[in-house]
């Protein structure tokens, strides 16, 4: 079977109406998914499902993440989104901690710890980070895949800094896993919105913690599911949270999670390598058609490609029926599974 093979066989769940270029906002929802919703809130209509939803289905998608990004589920949190799993990891942190992130890194990133009020921050451009990490540096929080142009970190070298100097690393993967390997296990905490290139409903987010680091994390979010054993710690206090990364769940939104369940089983029928070279390959015909027109792109081998300047063609685009986004100051065009060289060529003959 060729690499192309699984990306054409998973052509058919998907049905654009507009070429869709914009997975960096939000990821299309795969025709299995749309279904697995429909059917639970037909269920939720008419009285026949029990408690809302199935904690089956969240255990789906709980290994479907973990065995995307390479980390057994017992070190997967399931959640809404993924400002919350950023603010419980805030609250670790002792006052007068020191947090480094990247300069215009994503506020979900960033503004737990800055508004906190108690914590030193710094910030170094994001080709510069592995070196601003020093002694004093207890956490270095900073996106895989840069939101806003789509520049991948040199993740290597920043886990090598913060190994040197003792600082824990949080990683933001929310523009990466679902095209671009993602060792979670590598990170003290990752976080990981589903509805962008996961291809999950709203609603769905992945916190990834190692053993280590989940003995310093607070029972901020405790609840009913936090013991890990659902329907049976529902009245009164908890006697302790559950000893895996379940224990710090949040109470399920079904409708997503039933969803999310065969979002990520399409991802990994396709494979990683597959995903990868599709969705590399075609923005580097991007970028390469967007060169011929005089267009300088943000360099790199990204998914998102970013034109810095361009985005004030983006409301013509959209008009047209080619959505793509523009944040920052940039045209983001983002390519994924259901995207083909038809969907770029359009886009370039548009500009051009």
């Amino acid at each position: 079977m060729t690499i192309l093979a699984p990306i054409q066989a998973a052509a058919v769940e998907f049905a654009p109406e507009v070429t869709y270029l914009n997975t960096s906002s939000w990821g299309l929802l795969p025709r299995r998914t749309i279904a697995a919703v429909k059917a639970l809130a037909d269920e939720n209509a008419a009285g026949r499902r029990v408690g809302a939803g199935s904690f089956e289905a969240v255990e789906a998608a709980r290994a479907g993440f973990a065995r995307l990004v390479g980390v057994h589920p017992d070190r997967v949190a399931t959640g809404s989104s993924v400002t919350v799993h950023v603010g419980l990891i805030a609250a670790s942190l002792p006052p007068g901690a020191e947090v480094l992130c990247p300069e215009g890194e994503f506020s979900s990133v960033v503004s737990p710890f800055a508004l906190r009020g108690d914590l030193r921050m710094r910030y170094a451009p994001l080709a510069d980070l592995a070196g601003a990490v020093r002694a004093s540096t207890a956490l270095v929080a900073f996106s895989a895949v840069q939101s806003a142009d789509g520049r991948v970190a040199d993740l290597a070298a920043v886990r090598a800094a913060a190994s040197a100097h003792g600082a824990r690393t949080l990683l933001d993967a929310t523009q990466a896993a679902g095209w671009f390997p993602v060792d979670a296990g590598a990170y003290d905490y990752t976080v990981t919105g589903g509805f962008k290139f996961l291809l999950c409903p709203r609603g769905t987010s992945f916190l990834t913690v190692t053993e280590e680091a989940q003995d310093t994390l607070p029972a901020l979010f405790a609840g009913w599911v936090s013991a890990g054993a659902p329907w049976t710690n529902n009245y009164g206090p908890l006697e302790r949270l559950a000893p895996t990364a379940r224990g710090f769940d949040e109470p399920p939104a079904f409708l997503s999670y039933h969803g999310a369940e065969h979002s990520l089983a399409l991802l990994a029928e396709v494979g990683a390598e597959a995903l990868y070279a599709h969705a590399t390959g075609l923005a580097a015909r991007l970028r390469t058609g967007l060169a011929a027109l005089g267009h300088k792109a943000v360099p790199g081998e990204s998914a998102i490609v970013a034109v810095p300047g361009l985005d004030g063609r983006q409301p013509e685009l959209v008009e047209a029926g080619i959505a793509v986004s523009a944040p920052a100051g940039n045209l983001r065009i983002s390519c994924h599974l259901h995207n083909t060289e038809a969907d770029v060529d359009r886009l370039l003959d548009f500009l051009a």
